[in-house]
């Protein structure tokens, strides 16, 4: 597997992606994160725009789209718990996978790891497939953030050894 930037290209392709997730989480009990419509092509557009858009290619296909950049995410200001750390972070938003390629998702959250060596990421209280694979991956569950909406999500993050705040 390998990761690069995604391309206006990809999109019919991602658009797929991420229409096979969110069949996928509400036929696992998570109907409410993305709904029918989210993420809106409009943004994900606008990732790719800016070079944030990322794919996973495996056996010549995308198998997985994610966000990735190392910023500051403005939801992340207040928590209800703590962060591990204050240093800078890369932020991962919006994975998914068509789920034909076993591991593609913690290719891409490692890949995203080794880019920085701090990552934090959020998902809904419901989304158990993603909080199995974060804790897998030995993320550390911070506390609760809420998202632009209004809603709630559930906080994670994971620095690797050496790093230091």
């Amino acid at each position: 597997m390998e990761i690069r930037k995604a391309t206006k290209e990809d999109l019919p392709a991602i658009l797929a992606l991420y229409e096979y997730a969110r069949a996928f989480m509400a036929q696992n009990g998570n109907a409410s994160q993305w709904g029918t419509t989210n993420p809106p092509r409009t943004l994900i557009e606008s990732d790719i725009a800016a070079g944030k858009s990322y794919v996973c290619i495996a056996e010549g296909k995308i198998a997985a789209v994610f966000y990735f950049a190392v910023e500051r995410e403005p939801t992340y200001t207040v928590i209800s718990g703590s962060w591990l750390n204050d240093a800078p972070y890369g932020v991962v938003h919006r994975i998914a996978s068509d789920g034909s390629t076993k591991g593609a998702g913690t290719f891409c959250l490692q890949w995203a790891l080794a880019q920085c060596g701090n990552i934090r990421i959020d998902t809904h209280r419901d989304n158990r497939p993603m909080q199995n694979l974060l804790a897998k991956l030995g993320f550390s569950y911070c506390g609760t953030i809420t998202i632009a909406d209004g809603t709630e999500r559930i906080a994670f993050q994971k620095q690797t050894e050496g790093r230091h705040a």
